[in-house]
This record gives structure tokens, C-alpha cells and sequence, in this order.
């Protein structure tokens, strides 16, 4: 990824409910505003939406436009953040299933990681495409005609997926170059497998042991900002990231 203000008069919509993992929205949308891009938050109901981190619930975030409102003509990139509720809240609205069927069928970039892409299979989007997710979601995305990788960042045509929290340093980086316009490196599309990987053996132990080391929210939300802008920060030669405060005001989160 370039220096400089790559993605200038951009319009990006980001398609999230209650419920989508603070992180997973926050970062990548500071990230593209940092890069020019102008971001909307499209989602089911009017008013400020709840993330969570984890289980618990996180910041809030001002919705611009509700689904029904929102034009896919009026966007050149679309972000669907993942979380374990926000996506199934999706999943199941007409509207955001068709959203995302007419921005596909536009052949436009998207981007999603997580969960995100169980809204991709609610639409009808998957089958024949090479993705990654959350190791959770795997099952759910083979069965519905897709090839799954257990890989950091898979690109496949105009989608760009992504498996979680754990891979938001490359996930952002190939976000930015995605939404560019910028030809995918050849071993990050992933594109050429047609086998999927196999079944975890065990969850993600960070999950599992959760309930036992989270801090409060307030500590544990500038914790998990401020460390992955440190990183991405330090991936594109930046000398600083910004303070957490100052970031979170510029992505509107309360």
C-alpha cells in the first residue's frame, strides 16, 4: 500500500447493525477516512447502533442512512463488519440481503471479515467463491458453495475477506489497496484453491479463556483501539498512531 490520500472522494458504505464488533468497524473506517475516503454508516434502524466487544457491550456509532434509504449507486465500496450478533441481525433483513446482491452485482469492491460474510451467504452470493471468515463460520460458508481458506486476508475478484480481530493489521492494509483499485499480491487472493481447509480442532483459546482476563470495558476498548492503530500505524511507516482519544472522535464513536 502507497502512501498518501489513496482513496480521495471515495464514497464507502458500512453495513452494520447492533452489535458489530468495535474493533472490526472502528479501525478499518479510521483507516479509510486517514486515506480520503468519505464513509457512511448504513444500517437497520435510525440513531447510534452498539458495538460489542466480544460479548460485551462497546461504544456506539451514528447511523447516516438506513438500508432502505441507501443507493448502491451512490457508493464506490461497500464494508460489512463482523461480531457474532451483527451479522445474523443482517442475515436476516430483505433489505440488506438485497443491498448486498445489487452492490455484487455491480462487480464494486467488498470487504468483510469475521461473521460479516454470513450476510453474503443469506444472499445467495457464495457459491463458487474462495473466501475466508471467522473458523467458526467455515461450515456454514462450504455448505453454501464456497471454497474456504484458513488464511489472514483472501481476495477473490471484487471481494476481500478476512477472518477476525486477530488479522485487522493486513486486513486494513489490503482494505485500502482493495478499495483502490490496486492489483492483489499473488499470494494473498487465494484465488487459484479450490479445496477448502479443514475444520478447526479446537476454538480460539483467547475465546475461550475470555470471561477471565477482559478489563472493564472503558479500559479494555482503549487497549484493543490503541494497539491495533499502533501496528497498522507502524505497517505504513507512520511515526506515531494517533491518540486514542483524537481517533475516536474522528470515526464518531461515543
Amino acid at each position: 500500500m502507497t502512501s498518501g490520500r489513496e482513496l480521495k472522494k471515495r464514497r464507502v458504505a458500512v453495513l452494520a447493525a447492533d452489535g458489530f464488533e468495535e474493533v472490526e468497524l472502528a479501525v478499518p473506517v479510521a483507516a479509510l477516512r486517514a486515506e480520503g475516503a468519505e464513509v457512511e454508516i448504513v444500517s437497520l434502524r435510525t440513531g447510534r447502533i452498539r458495538g460489542v466487544n466480544l460479548h460485551e457491550p462497546a461504544s456506539r456509532v451514528s447511523v447516516d442512512r438506513t438500508v432502505p434509504e441507501a443507493r448502491v449507486a451512490d457508493y464506490d465500496a461497500l464494508l460489512i463488519p463482523g461480531g457474532f450478533i451483527n451479522p445474523d441481525l443482517l442475515r436476516q433483513s430483505e433489505d440488506a440481503r438485497r443491498f448486498a446482491r445489487e452492490f455484487d452485482a455491480t462487480g464494486k469492491p467488498i470487504a468483510t471479515l469475521c461473521h460479516g460474510p454470513w450476510l453474503l451467504s443469506s444472499a445467495g452470493l457464495t457459491k463458487g467463491r474462495t473466501m475466508t471468515s471467522w473458523p467458526g463460520v467455515r461450515d456454514d460458508l462450504v455448505n453454501a458453495g464456497a471454497t474456504w481458506l484458513d488464511q489472514p486476508v483472501v481476495r477473490d475478484g471484487n471481494w476481500l475477506t478476512s477472518r477476525g480481530p486477530q488479522d485487522i493489521v493486513p486486513f486494513v492494509k489490503a482494505l485500502v489497496d482493495h478499495f483502490a483499485g490496486h492489483e492483489p499480491q499473488q499470494e494473498d487472493s487465494g484465488a487459484k484453491q479450490t479445496t477448502s481447509a479443514p475444520q478447526r480442532r479446537k476454538p480460539p483459546a483467547v475465546v475461550l479463556g475470555a470471561m477471565k482476563w477482559l478489563p472493564r470495558p472503558s479500559l479494555r476498548t482503549a487497549a484493543m483501539i490503541g494497539v491495533a492503530l499502533a501496528f497498522y500505524a507502524a505497517r505504513r511507516g507512520r511515526r506515531s498512531a494517533l491518540p486514542v482519544g483524537r481517533w475516536r472522535a474522528a470515526v464518531g464513536l461515543k
